[in-house]
């Protein structure tokens, strides 16, 4: 189940998760989280942003419409980096993200899709 992500609260309460996880197990990923967090903001349809969630909390999972199509990110435990997908979470993915890239990586993607 989804939680729609129309408030800044929903947000804020997402990227406490994400950054609260990535202390413990994802830490090459706390700062690209952070870029990738302004750029779904940044570039996300309004009341298109909506995040996964797990018994009643947000989970690492969030879906993006970006000038009407459809984007997922995900942490993947295996390669401990996070993917945008192509509209679903079994989608192909597109990019990865680790805190190897910068920020102007981050928003150049975005500025394309």
């Amino acid at each position: 189940m989804a939680i729609t992500a129309n408030d800044v609260e929903a947000l804020q309460t997402y990227a406490e998760g994400v950054m609260g996880r990535a202390d413990h197990h994802a830490g090459n990923v706390k700062g690209v989280a952070l870029a990738l967090l302004g750029a779904f903001i940044w570039r996300g349809d309004p009341d298109k942003i909506r995040i996964r969630s797990r018994q009643g909390a947000p989970a690492n999972m969030l879906w993006v419409n970006i000038r009407g199509k459809t984007y997922v990110f995900a942490y993947n435990h295996q390669t401990e980096e996070i993917e945008i997908r192509d509209r679903t979470q079994t989608g192909a993915v597109l990019r990865s993200f680790d805190d190897i890239d910068t920020v102007a990586d981050i928003e150049a993607l975005f500025r394309a899709l």
